[in-house]
């Protein structure tokens, strides 16, 4: 399968990726084996406020109903997916749209009962992956997952689970050799807000501990963490905003904020 990184969108991306995409498409023809991982959390809402549906949050996470989690599906394994599919495919690019439920691929079970159908990850399958990455192409993975845990009667198959996780845990399994994230910030920033480039995974610990990684950037740095206790090398951090973020970063000329072993 040649290098593999493994490239989480974040939303922010998803309005201006032209670059980014390019970038994907040309590190492909070099060789190396690359597969993303999209959100689509701006979207969602939108949708859920055109249907009137409330939106609410617990410590992050989306509380997810059923009418939430329809909504959900359609966007990401939907509208999302298939957008930078199109997108990829139009710039020459070998490419497959999947969601974590193709194949039982990503498998989760309900994290806690009052979230809904939110998902932690028990189990990565990565067969799917492999099989589209022996074959050459880019696999594009919307993250929601086959529902492998214990169900009460009529309960829905699939889950929504935070596409920084599922990142983290494909990298992890799969053996990528690095994890990036394209996001809306500069990296992970000091208390005093200056960039830090670089840290070792203790230090990435700390910051969360202290509280000077909070929110959003949390599941990134837990994420990051999991896959270098894989194979990973390195976890990325970096401003997808940028012409060629990604590609620079690969060529080793990258911003941002690296997590190293």
């Amino acid at each position: 399968m040649g290098k593999v990184i493994v490239v989480k969108l974040g939303g922010a991306t998803l309005g201006n990726h032209d670059t980014t995409l390019e970038d994907i498409v040309s590190l492909q023809q070099q060789g190396w084996s690359v597969v993303v991982v999209h959100g689509g959390g701006k979207m969602i809402t939108e949708w859920l406020e055109q249907r009137g549906i409330a939106t609410k949050f617990i410590d992050g996470e989306r509380v997810t109903d059923e009418a939430t989690l329809e909504v959900v599906v359609s966007v990401l394994a939907g509208v999302v997916n298939k957008e930078i599919v199109a997108d990829i495919n139009a710039l020459g690019g070998l490419v497959v749209g999947i969601s974590g439920v193709d194949g039982a691929f990503i498998q989760g079970r309900v994290k806690q009962k009052e979230l809904g159908y939110i998902g932690e990850v028990i189990k990565v399958n990565p067969a799917p992956l492999q099989a589209l990455l022996k074959s050459g192409y880019v696999p594009v993975v919307a993250p929601v997952s086959y529902n492998a845990g214990e169900k009460e009667p009529g309960m829905r198959g699939v889950l929504n689970i935070n596409a920084d996780v599922v990142a983290g845990e494909i990298a992890a399994t799969i053996g990528a050799e690095k994890l990036i994230f394209l996001t809306d910030v500069v990296g992970i920033c000091d208390q005093r807000g200056r960039l830090v480039p670089q840290l070792s995974t203790k230090e990435a610990e700390a910051l969360m501990a202290s509280g000077t990684a909070s929110g959003g950037m949390i599941p990134k740095v837990k994420a990051c963490l999991r896959a270098l206790s894989g194979a990973a090398s390195a976890c990325i951090i970096i401003d997808g905003r940028q012409p060629h973020a990604l590609l620079k970063e690969i060529e080793g000329k990258g911003g941002g904020t690296v997590i190293k072993k």
